[in-house]
């Protein structure tokens, strides 16, 4: 290893350092480029040979299989539970009787493509059905009793200590003073001591145009009263925390499945749970009791579309089904039999509790049953798109601390028809349209939110941001956005528009460029943009290739710093190759070598990378 590491330093110094009798190197310019992409594989020439076998070769590489099932290989894995139960797809046994179940006919089921033949007499390897560890219990109100005659001014004491002793509780457990349709209770706490910050959003607009494969909203956030909290600011490169809320209509929709009557679905309820750190965010994990309603919790507490379904899940399901046939293909799909079913469905497309109550309509369990076993809404990060110190606006004769972010709303198929969208980018399109609809009836400053606290200061792309040296920044997609503030930022410093260098894909310039016009008055000298869906069509990851001359002088560079933010599918890893190519080429290394000199760098934080 110290060989290694030794030669790579050794080829790395050979070309960063200038040689005698020669001028220093100077920073190449950005060669002209026109195109390049988003988060799209990139079409790489493949050539021709003949083929004896009648079959057809489809994948290649990791790449390919990204290619044709839309997730990478770490994620297969993952989901796989590695028995090689897909390889024994509902083979039958002998010995052992089978029936043809009817399955419910609906759209709902239908749409879950559950490929069942015939189910069973006999399962075995039955998941056991979950622990319930939350429980709802009425909030009794307390009532002193009245004493006897006979008792004592002491008992009688007692008595009155007694209750005021459970008032104080009751009290003490009380329903926030919180209004829960712009913010979380105040139980949730995301970032304890503080809770979440409903900031009042000053303005939005759509980045994209009419056509774009997928919709980007600007929000400008307005952070003028967000509490002191410690020394730490937000900061270029950083991202905030967003509590994002499941849609209203669709909370609605899941109490009416689970036919909770109206009267009960805002009342408060008394949650006492038995471990874990739910309805919390990262409390400790401990027993709790509060007082909330079944609403707040299934609107802001619990996940009810982003997750493949659990055989927990599906195992509660089948206990509270009233249709003897439901109750046989839900205890299928939990049993050892159905593994190549379950296998197949839980890899498939996320599904939503919403369309799986509806597949299995006499399945009605009680809330406190289902809150057991849904995953807990988790904060979606965002970041900044701005450089947040010296950003503010007059309005009203006041001035405004503006922190601003970019949002991509990403969508699936819906069973129902159209596509939904995401938990987190779903609630920002909701918001952005809502508030773009009220300005267009004449409302100047529209009340609405973002329920957001001050996430990730110290990620790595606010931790390297320096103020000197070098910098190529490399994006596809909203993940261009943090680095608009780090040249706002880097371009108020003089002379350091020849120190930072921008490579931004996208698919087409006329229709999804972000921020086209808004890096500065320099935007022209720093920022390259390449198109993948017009003209010849070139990915960012090839123009890093194109770039080699500017990627070996920055990373060679006393404090230069390279940056990569987008997706992982398909740019990241893309980009990643790209750089190994470049230090093979600019540093005559083996893959190997090359892989490890990026892998120094990025020790040292000089290559840095931000993917999802």
């Amino acid at each position: 290893m110290a060989a290694i590491e030794s030669q790579i330093l050794a080829a790395s110094a050979s070309h960063s350092l200038a040689e005698e009798g020669i001028e220093p190197s100077v920073a190449p310019s950005l060669t002209y480029s026109e195109e390049s992409e988003d988060q799209d594989e990139p079409r790489l020439p493949v050539p021709l040979r003949k083929r004896r076998a009648s079959t057809r070769l489809i994948s290649q590489s990791a790449a390919d299989i990204q290619r044709i099932t839309g997730e990478s290989t770490q994620q297969l894995i993952n989901r796989c539970c590695g028995a090689g139960c897909c390889m024994n797809f509902q083979k039958k046994k002998e010995g052992v009787q089978y029936e043809n179940v009817p399955l419910p006919d609906n759209d709902a089921f239908r749409s879950l493509g559950l490929r069942i033949k015939e189910i069973p007499a006999t399962l075995t390897g039955v998941t056991d059905l979950p622990e319930q560890f939350t429980f709802f219990e009425k909030i009794a109100q307390p009532r002193p009793t009245s004493p006897s005659p006979t008792d004592s001014a002491i008992s009688i004491e007692r008595d009155i200590e007694k209750v005021n002793s459970l008032e104080d509780r009751l009290r003490t457990l009380g329903l926030d003073q919180i209004d829960t349709t712009i913010q979380p209770p105040s139980f949730v706490q995301p970032h304890p001591p503080y809770h979440v910050y409903p900031a009042k959003i000053h303005n939005t607009r759509e980045l994209t145009k009419l056509g774009a494969e997928k919709r980007t909203f600007h929000f400008d956030l307005d952070i003028s009263d967000y509490p002191e909290e410690d020394s730490s600011d937000f900061k270029v490169g950083g991202a905030i925390g967003v509590s994002a809320p499941n849609d209203a209509a669709d909370v609605e929709a899941l109490l009416d499945l689970l036919m909770v009557p109206r009267f009960l679905r805002d009342k408060p309820v008394l949650l006492r749970t038995t471990k874990g750190r739910w309805p919390t965010v990262w409390g400790d994990e401990k027993a709790r009791e509060l007082v909330t309603t079944r609403r707040d919790l299934l609107t802001w507490c619990s996940d009810i579309q982003s997750y493949p379904p659990t055989k927990p899940l599906l195992r509660v399901l089948a206990e509270y089904c009233h249709d003897p046939n439901e109750t046989k293909v839900l205890m299928f799909l939990c049993s050892g039999e159905g593994q190549g079913v379950f296998c197949d469905f839980r890899t498939g497309p996320h599904l939503s509790i919403i369309q799986l109550l509806s597949a299995f309509p006499s399945a009605k369990p009680p809330v406190d049953v289902l809150l057991s076993v849904l995953q807990p809404l988790m904060p979606r990060f965002y970041s900044l798109s701005n450089d947040p110190h010296e950003s503010y606006e007059i309005r009203d004769g006041k001035q405004h601390r503006i922190i601003e972010i970019a949002v991509t709303v990403h969508e699936t198929a819906d069973w129902r028809g159209g596509n939904r969208a995401g938990v987190g980018s779903g609630f920002f399109q909701r918001q952005a349209l809502k508030f773009l609809d009220l300005q267009r009836q004449g409302e100047k400053a529209p009340q609405l939110y973002i329920p957001m606290f001050k996430g990730l200061m110290a990620n790595p792309l606010a931790k390297q941001f320096v103020t000197d040296g070098p910098m190529l920044l490399i994006g596809a997609g909203v993940g261009i956005a943090p680095f608009r503030g780090f040249v706002q930022r880097r371009l108020k410093n003089a002379n350091c528009a020849n120190k930072v260098w921008v490579l931004q894909g996208i698919r087409d310039s006329l229709v999804d460029e972000l921020y086209s016009g808004e890096w500065g008055v320099h935007e022209d000298e720093v920022k390259r943009v390449i198109q993948s869906r017009r003209g010849e069509g070139r990915y960012v990851q090839e123009e890093v290739v194109n770039q080699a001359d500017l990627v070996w002088y920055i990373i060679n560079s006393v404090d230069g710093r390279v940056f990569v933010c987008g997706s992982s599918k398909g740019m990241g890893e893309g980009v990643e190759e790209s750089l190994i190519k470049v230090a093979m080429d600019k540093g005559n290394l083996e893959h190997d070598e090359a892989k490890q000199f990026w892998e120094l760098k990025k020790e040292v934080g000089q290559y840095i990378a931000e993917t999802w």
